[in-house]
């Protein structure tokens, strides 16, 4: 996948768990509770909805590194590889 194709992934299970958000406002670089307002919960429900479409196991300790949609990228290309 290319890095344009996890955002819009990333991106599509974050709205999926926060309808209220939208997509097209979000930045790169804007942080999920920080800037957008999520909570733990939302959090939690993305990264289920990530391992979902991944396959991926995304431990606790990894989670800082989903707190934005380009650290998100970034993560997922790299479990990707292997």
């Amino acid at each position: 996948m290319t890095d344009p194709d996890l955002r819009a992934a990333f991106l599509a299970d974050l709205t999926a768990v926060a309808p209220d958000l939208d997509a097209t406002t979000i930045g790169d670089t804007d942080h999920l509770q920080d800037d957008l307002g999520r909570d733990s919960m939302d959090f939690l429900n993305l990264v289920a909805a990530l391992h979902r479409r991944f396959g991926l196991p995304i431990p606790e300790s990894d989670y800082p590194q989903l707190a934005t949609p380009a650290r998100a990228v970034a993560y997922l290309r790299r479990a990707l590889a292997g």
